[in-house]
């Protein structure tokens, strides 16, 4: 017997499962069956795909079974058997005392109290096994790879370590026994069991079979026979293939929590079948909550690949693109060959077809959810509006569609705001969509940049999202089918314009006060040498009604936001972006500095002037002390 200790990782986890999960113990269920089931899928496709196990005969199964004394016993036992794929020993090691994937500690700071949405986590980051200790102080798994003659014994009390030692196994697969503790012996138990698989197994594409006990007792309430049963007791039917007319709503949601590990429902479906010179079926979900590890590059992919219910992948993320990274559910090809290898996958022109239809095919979903359930929209839009606008940015080919998807916040609308409403309410002189970009909603509406524009009542898309700079750069403008005269529709295209860019103010309407001009320019040039390399440059506004002074980017160059960003995600050649300084000449601060003289007095102001422009748009100061310092020497005189 070899003795091996947990991954700390996994010690950790554990620790945390145990003492922390217990208000929702009964997923250990689901989880177990899962991974028996994944087990049967895999080596179901071999036995097709692969010549060295085409002379394995198996007939999928999952067997669980229990023990239990008597109603008031201490001890006992659950087991969960399978004749997939199996184990040896370095896939024991490997599967069940480490965590190869890098979420896993995301997913230990997530675990809280919260015991129902921490269940929920449990599935998400692919830990399920360990859901067990919750119920059993002492696990075995007893396991045989297909294709091996060794079988392998693994052991643990959940504790520091585990064992592995030789065992013997009639067959391939896998046996997991769990020796229960007290929190668990209501699962050894028929209807529990029955009640648990038929609630989140019912659709698993195998069949589970339950053996026990059935007893008849006499008048007196004693036992007079006994005689051991097996019932199969789920439905074991690829609900996608089945026709949307035999299905019920709690059919859909059924099978849902049983292929997503989630205990809520989703928040819809989109459920199709297509014959004709391609025949597939497809079933998308929408999850009510978007899945923790949605901005992790190593995230989890959430569409399964089948070939005549035949399972393939689960772990290809070409099965969708990445901006729907967010959907679980299957696609099912009658169409593709069953030895269907990964790399072929990325390259075959039917699944690219069906991937092209599905997308569409979500897209028009999503819109008819927009115009049809205002409270459903406002859930998704909620979660799922940044990967939208990564699909914005990154697949040309659903751009239009996309465009009328996405959602901002706006300076004069309460709550979410398309392009397309923003176009229904613009001024009747109004050319362009106007938008300012940063990284708070709140900031942003109380920003300066926006005062000439509220006074002349037109409307700025505010745009508080990190990766909104990225985006709409690359949009560049809105087009839109509108009705003409003679009913046919036009297409009409409007501009972007950022307010926050040096020119945006030209299109004010406002024309060049020459003598205003004139007479500020002594100022400027004061603040423009006190400031010297920090600004690229400093102009009178336009824009300013009530603020003394603001910062813009100039037409060529990314905002300070985009740089900051840009820093962030690690690039670092990245050229120092030098904002321009526009003042208000009307301002009394800025007036003031026509009768100053001392450059030490008019460099603590103009520094003031561009550190307070800084943070009004929510920037960081390069040194906050000195703007202190500076703003001191001002109060005191």
């Amino acid at each position: 017997m070899a003795q091996h200790q947990f991954q700390t990782e996994v010690s950790q986890l554990l620790h945390l499962i145990i003492h922390s999960l217990y208000s929702n113990k009964e997923i250990f269920l689901r989880e177990l069956v899962s991974n028996a089931s994944d087990a049967l899928d895999k080596l179901k496709y071999l036995t097709v795909a692969e010549d060295a196990y085409k002379s394995i005969s198996f007939e999928p199964r999952v067997d669980i079974s229990f023990y239990k004394e008597g109603s008031d016993a201490k001890t006992g036992t659950l087991t969960i058997a399978d004749n997939g794929i199996g184990m040896n020993e370095a896939d024991l090691v490997e599967s069940l005392g480490t965590i190869a994937r890098s979420g896993t500690k995301a997913f230990l700071e997530k675990l809280s109290a919260d015991a129902k949405r921490d269940s929920n986590l449990i599935g998400q980051f692919g830990v399920g096994f360990y859901s067990a200790f919750m119920v059993a102080d002492k696990i075995e798994v007893i396991s045989r790879k297909a294709g091996e003659e060794a079988a392998w014994k693994w052991v643990s009390e959940g504790q520091a370590s585990y064992d592995i030692e030789p065992a013997a196994r009639d067959s391939q697969g896998t046996t997991v026994i769990l020796h229960l503790n007290e929190e668990g012996l209501e699962y050894a138990n028929r209807w529990s069991i029955e009640d648990i698989i038929k609630r989140y197994s019912n659709h698993v594409a195998f069949p589970i079979y339950l053996t026990y006990d059935e007893k008849e007792y006499d008048d007196k309430g004693k036992e007079k026979s006994s005689k051991t049963k097996t019932d199969r007791i789920n439905s074991g039917t690829a609900i996608w293939r089945r026709s949307k007319s035999e299905l019920k709503e709690e059919d859909y949601k059924e099978f849902y929590k049983q292929l997503g590990h989630d205990m809520d429902d989703p928040l819809f479906y989109v459920h199709t079948r297509a014959e004709g010179t391609q025949e597939y079926a497809t079933l998308f979900y929408i999850p009510a909550k978007a899945p923790f590890d949605m901005y992790y590059a190593d995230y989890k992919p959430g569409v399964k690949l089948y070939v005549k219910r035949v399972f393939i992948t689960d772990d290809d993320k070409e099965l969708m693109p990445a901006w729907l990274r967010f959907v679980r559910g299957v696609i099912d090809s009658e169409d593709l060959p069953l030895n269907v290898s990964r790399e072929i996958l990325q390259q075959n022109k039917i699944l690219l077809s069906i991937k092209n239809a599905s997308v569409k095919k979500l897209l028009a979903e999503f819109k008819t959810l927009s115009e049809n359930n205002k409270e459903k929209w406002e859930t998704f839009i909620g979660q799922y509006n940044r990967p939208l606008k990564e699909g914005l940015y990154q697949d040309y080919a659903n751009r239009e569609a996309l465009q009328d998807l996405v959602r901002f916040k706006s300076s004069s609308a309460e709550g979410w705001t398309s392009f397309s409403e923003y176009v229904s309410r613009m001024k009747a002189d109004q050319k362009h969509i106007y938008y300012i970009t940063g990284g708070d909603e709140k900031t942003l509406k109380a920003s300066p940049l926006l005062e000439a524009y509220t006074a002349k009542g037109i409307e700025v898309l505010v745009m508080a999202d990190e990766i909104d700079d990225i985006v709409i750069s690359s949009l560049h403008s809105y087009r839109k089918e509108t009705p003409g005269a003679d009913g046919k529709s036009e297409a009409q295209t409007w501009e972007l314009k950022a307010v926050n860019r040096s020119g945006a103010d030209e299109e004010l309407g406002e024309k060049k006060d020459k003598a205003a001009e004139k007479e500020i320019k002594p100022v400027i040039e004061k603040i423009k040498k006190a400031l010297g390399e920090k600004v690229k440059d400093v102009k009178l506004s336009r824009r300013l009604h009530d603020s003394p002074s603001c910062i813009v980017a100039d037409e060529n160059d990314p905002t300070m936001q985009m740089a900051q960003m840009m820093k962030a995600m690690g690039q670092t050649e990245m050229p120092e972006i030098k904002p321009i300084l526009e003042v208000n000449g009307d301002h009394p601060i800025v007036a003031r500095l026509k009768e100053i003289e001392d450059e030490a007095q008019i460099a603590d102001i103009a520094g003031v002037l561009l550190d307070q422009a800084l943070l009004v748009e929510g920037l960081k100061l390069k040194d906050p002390a000195d703007f202190v310092k500076k703003l001191n020497r001002l109060l005191s005189k």
